[in-house]
């Protein structure tokens, strides 16, 4: 969320990609990065379908989607979106790597979390100005994305991914807390999650140490 394309997690896939000779696609949801478009007039159905229209038309063959936060959430609601049309649309995505991804983010991790001043500033002025500890303004959280974010919701129904989905989170996280991906992991079925811990990491998870176990995860989601 308020991320873009050329930080420091994405830049590090797209220089590992290019040197082991793999293609790499990257975007800015609207209202992100050098994309066009207001952030406040982001929604999780909007970000969605820009997802699936650069995956379905500038990507070739199976394809590894690699999301931290709501990127991640972003690429469950993809791999769910194919595997509702047919087996052939989801045979495009081979798997998943995720950082602390934010699934359910506009209930579980915001409207639920926030106080009742939050709240009311939502319901009565349609708007919350939710601050920012990485020194890139308060986050405008709209009436629209918390009602529009309802349509998304992953829990507490659940799926099957029916590919391998390997997540990474920091124990040290205060955005979306570790409990958050082990409730995950107890909804979706088959058995298709795995979780590496990072005992000292925080949300971003942007450490040499972080960014180099993710880039072997994905080197091995290539390989599975």
């Amino acid at each position: 969320l308020k991320s873009e394309m050329t930080s420091t997690k994405a830049s590090a896939v797209a220089d590992w990609a290019a040197r082991q000779n793999v293609a790499c696609t990257r975007l800015d949801y609207s209202g992100h990065g050098q994309s066009s478009g207001r952030f406040e007039d982001g929604r999780i159905s909007h970000w969605l379908d820009e997802v699936d229209a650069v995956v379905a038309t500038l990507t070739d063959g199976p394809q590894v989607l690699v999301g931290s936060s709501t990127g991640g959430y972003l690429a469950l609601l993809l791999l769910r979106r194919y595997l509702e049309k047919s087996a052939n649309a989801a045979a495009k995505i081979r798997a998943l790597v995720l950082i602390a991804p934010a699934w359910d983010l506009t209930t579980a991790l915001m409207w639920d979390r926030f106080p009742e001043s939050a709240r009311r500033a939502i319901a009565e002025q349609g708007v919350y100005l939710r601050p920012s500890e990485y020194g890139d303004g308060p986050y405008a959280i709209t009436r629209g994305f918390i009602e529009d974010g309802k349509q998304h919701l992953i829990g507490p129904k659940g799926f099957d991914p029916g590919r391998r989905i390997i997540v990474l989170h920091g124990l040290q996280d205060a955005d979306v807390p570790w409990e958050h991906t082990l409730d995950l992991v107890s909804i979706l079925t088959g058995d298709h999650v795995e979780v590496e811990a990072r005992p000292d990491g925080d949300h971003r998870l942007s450490t040499p140490e972080d960014i180099a176990l993710m880039l072997q995860k994905v080197g091995e989601a290539l390989g599975a």
